[in-house]
């Protein structure tokens, strides 16, 4: 189950590195690849958000929710500010011990994406990168479509049983934690 006060703590980290303020285009592209990246790596997403394809590449729709300030996103933005001139900023340091929603592997993970593409590569850089290395995505003219875990399994190079087998755990992780929620 998505949870906004995690996906905040994911985009601390981004910012952070990025020196404290970054444009929501790379920020969110960033997030996306995080997830994208766990999802090879461990079967299973870090935000457990809904993705879509945006006209600007694949996005994580509930963390661009909080971005836009069109959802309750309190855990959101206790990290990061409201987005002025399409530039998101921290609120307060990320540092590690305050980054506690998120396991070492994921913290790796978001250091592994970092120095791949955020330390290297600019706004429209990165979401050209996603146009042509996450074939998941797929340009829905102006609106948006959703984007299965299975086909994300499926680009990333698993067969299709064993992609759907991994979208299915990840539905069953969001129902456990959906009934915890609602107890």
């Amino acid at each position: 189950m998505f949870d906004d006060q995690k996906a905040g703590q994911v985009a601390a980290f981004f910012v952070s590195a990025g020196g404290g303020h970054m444009d929501v285009i790379k920020l969110i592209k960033l997030i996306y690849l995080a997830d994208r990246t766990f999802m090879d790596k461990c079967g299973l997403p870090i935000t457990f958000d809904r993705l879509v394809s945006m006209p600007h590449g694949p996005v994580n729709s509930q963390t661009y929710e909080c971005i836009q300030g069109l959802a309750d996103c309190s855990g959101w933005e206790e990290w990061i500010s409201a987005r002025k001139n399409h530039v998101v900023a921290l609120r307060k340091p990320a540092l590690r011990k305050s980054l506690n929603e998120l396991s070492d592997a994921e913290i790796d993970t978001l250091a592994e994406v970092w120095e791949r593409f955020g330390g290297r590569m600019g706004k429209w850089e990165i979401r050209d990168w996603t146009y042509n290395n996450c074939p998941e995505w797929r340009d829905p003219d102006g609106s948006s479509y959703p984007i299965s875990y299975a086909s994300v399994f499926q680009a990333l190079g698993r067969n299709q049983a064993a992609s759907e087998e991994l979208a299915a755990n990840i539905d069953s992780h969001r129902q456990i934690d959906k009934l915890f929620a609602s107890l």
